[in-house]
């Protein structure tokens, strides 16, 4: 009867343990198929990328979906620069009110006081200046414009997954570089060999960049000029050993609290 006792509890061992093995193998291959979900924007190995043309020394440009501050003088701006007299503060509360925003809506245009609406969409700021002041010498005697951009910023993935940010445009020339350094620089899961940029072009389509920073001639890539709406994204390397783990420890786990019980109960 012993006999009988101990070779049913060997085979309900082996049984157990056929199914185990069995469960653990299939979840394997299930939680396979969730692994590395976290990276994004993933790109055949044939994918053409577009051609970047070197920018270091342009200029951020305006486009669609920008808020200007606009700010309007005449005699080449003399009430602007006339701070130091005893009327300092009345002066500077005048030049507060007459700055205002405006919207550059989805064809390029915004409608400006007098002149009425005006293509802005693809001027540097200088440019827009220049040509706004044109437009109001018609109106005001050595008229002085100010252009600034009030809500341009760029959307940055450093690569660790969960910690993307949005960096403002302070400066007209904020670089690659820049952005990335804002963002806290690459992360150690992050691959510089693979920064994508994301752009819009002229015809509102996204250009997509690739740019390998990993020695110091991705320099020239580093320094291309960010513009409103940019998307970095820095791809992250794969971890397959450490999600895998991740995803078999509760299993291992089942498995050897399984045994356990077996053991037990043998002994018992």
């Amino acid at each position: 009867m012993a006999g009988s006792d101990g070779y049913f509890c060997r085979d309900m061992t082996r049984t157990l343990l056929r199914w185990a093995g069995i469960s653990l193998a299939i979840s394997a291959l299930l939680s396979s198929c969730t692994i590395n979900r976290d990276i994004m924007f993933r790109t055949p190995t044939d994918f053409e990328f577009d051609q970047y043309v070197d920018s270091a020394r342009g200029s951020l440009r305006l486009q669609a979906n920008d808020m200007i501050t606009f700010r309007l003088f005449a005699n080449d701006g003399f009430k602007m620069i006339d701070l130091v007299s005893d009327n300092s503060s009345r002066e500077a509360s005048f030049l507060q009110r007459t700055a205002f925003n405006y919207f550059i809506d989805g064809q390029g245009m915004v409608k400006l006081p007098v002149v009425g609406r005006v293509p802005l969409a693809g001027k540097t700021l200088r440019e827009a200046e220049s040509y706004l002041e044109e437009l109001y010498v018609a109106y005001y005697k050595k008229p002085f414009v100010q252009v600034q951009v009030e809500n341009r910023r760029v959307v940055v993935f450093p690569g660790g997954g969960g910690d993307a940010r949005s960096v403002v445009l302070e400066n007209n020339n904020t670089t690659l570089l820049e952005v990335l350094g804002a963002a806290g620089g690459i992360r150690p899961r992050g691959n510089a060999h693979k920064v994508k940029v994301f752009r819009y072009g002229p015809d509102r389509e996204r250009l997509i960049y690739e740019f390998d920073l990993s020695d110091i001639s991705g320099l020239k890539y580093a320094d291309m000029v960010m513009q409103g709406d940019d998307v970095v994204y820095v791809q992250p390397n794969p971890e397959l050993a450490r999600e895998v783990l991740s995803d078999l420890t509760p299993l291992i786990t089942l498995l050897s609290s399984i045994l356990l019980v077996i053991t037990i109960s043998r002994n018992f």
